[in-house]
This record gives structure tokens, C-alpha cells and sequence, in this order.
């Protein structure tokens, strides 16, 4: 039986979860909070195996809750239930400890999914199993089209003059176009700038 501590502030949000998660087989909802406070509190003498964790709070942000959770539970697993759908929030709450990532229009058998895959030691980042996969497909850098051109030829394996010479530019232009692109894509060094680039499938 997987036990499940709902986190929102909003009751009808809770009663729907509930709702649907008493649908499922082999899942116990063992209680809820509508704020950090509460949440915190419950798990100082109970416990569950996985928190449904919404970001926005009255008194904290869900963020920070994680954070804690996880420092004082480590076995505990989070999964954030939000309305938020900015990748930042995602990567937030990976940092914060979380194994998972869904909205709130989720479907049923998506909730599901996540909370299966989760207690079975895998993670869950809006339909994604590889959270950097999906982050790196919203979060490619903006590059202005002279850019693009240098970083094309830099894979190529040109030197700052050879490219100088075919875009019809100083080297100097051409040493601060690839040190922009070295800073944006926060390469260490330019054959970590091409492998990125590659990935991104900028090039």
C-alpha cells in the first residue's frame, strides 16, 4: 500500500485528488495540509512514503518545504503538483529534493504513471523520465544570426582567423562572438561549447 499526504491550499483541489487517488489500487491517502506549517508538523509523529506537494503556499513556498522534507526524511518521496509550468519551477524543485513534476490537469492514469514510477525509484518531470532532456528542449540559448554563423564554423574547426576571413571581420569580433557563446551556453571551454551546441541541435 502506498501511503500519500496531499500539501494544497485550496479544499477543493484536495478533495479532488483524493477523490481520484482513492480510485486507485494500492494507494492509502493518509491525510492532508493547506499550508507548510501543517505539512511540517503532521510528519513529526506520522508519516507517508510519497507527499503531493503543490509550490504555491499561504506561509511558504512548496520549495522550500521539500527542501526540509527531504533534509529530515531523505526517504520520503515528493512529487510537486502545481499549476505552474515554467521550467524553472521544475528544475527548482529538483534541486529542492523532488522526484516528480506534474499539473494539476493531469489525467488520472498520468498521476498514476508519475506515483508508480516514482516509489519504483524512478523519477517523473512532466511526461518526461530525463528531466535535463526537457529542460535543455525549452532552455536553448538565444543566439543573434552572426551567432549562429560563428558557432557553425567553430565546429568545423576553424581558427578565429579563418573565420575572420570568410565573414569579413577582425579576429577580435570573432574572439568576443566566441566568448559570448562560450558564456551563454556556460561552456568551460569551446569543445564543451560545440558538444553542447550538438546537443541542443543547435548545429
Amino acid at each position: 500500500m502506498i501511503r500519500i499526504f496531499i500539501v494544497d491550499d485550496h479544499p477543493m483541489v484536495i478533495e479532488g485528488i483524493r477523490a481520484m487517488l482513492t480510485q486507485l489500487p494500492e494507494v492509502e491517502v493518509t491525510g492532508h495540509a493547506m499550508n507548510a506549517a501543517s505539512c511540517l508538523g503532521y510528519f513529526v509523529h506520522n508519516s507517508a512514503d510519497l507527499v503531493l506537494l503543490d509550490i504555491s503556499l499561504p506561509d511558504q513556498s512548496g520549495i522550500d518545504v521539500c527542501k526540509t522534507l527531504i533534509r529530515s526524511y531523505s526517504e520520503l518521496k515528493i512529487i510537486a503538483l502545481t499549476n505552474f509550468d515554467q521550467l524553472t519551477y521544475l528544475q527548482s524543485m529538483k534541486d529542492a529534493g523532488a522526484r516528480g513534476y506534474l499539473l494539476k490537469n493531469s489525467s488520472r492514469e498520468i498521476i498514476q504513471h508519475a506515483i508508480t514510477s516514482v516509489m519504483a525509484g524512478d523519477e517523473y518531470w512532466l511526461g518526461h523520465n530525463n528531466v535535463k532532456k526537457s529542460i535543455q528542449e525549452h532552455n536553448k540559448p538565444l543566439l543573434t544570426r552572426r551567432e549562429i554563423e560563428v558557432l557553425k564554423l567553430i565546429a568545423e574547426g576553424l581558427t578565429n582567423q579563418e573565420i575572420a576571413d570568410k565573414l569579413f571581420v577582425s579576429t577580435s569580433t570573432v574572439d568576443s562572438h566566441r566568448k559570448n557563446l562560450i558564456s551563454k551556453f556556460q561552456a568551460k571551454n569551446t569543445a564543451a561549447l560545440v558538444r553542447t551546441a550538438f546537443e541542443n541541435k543547435i548545429i
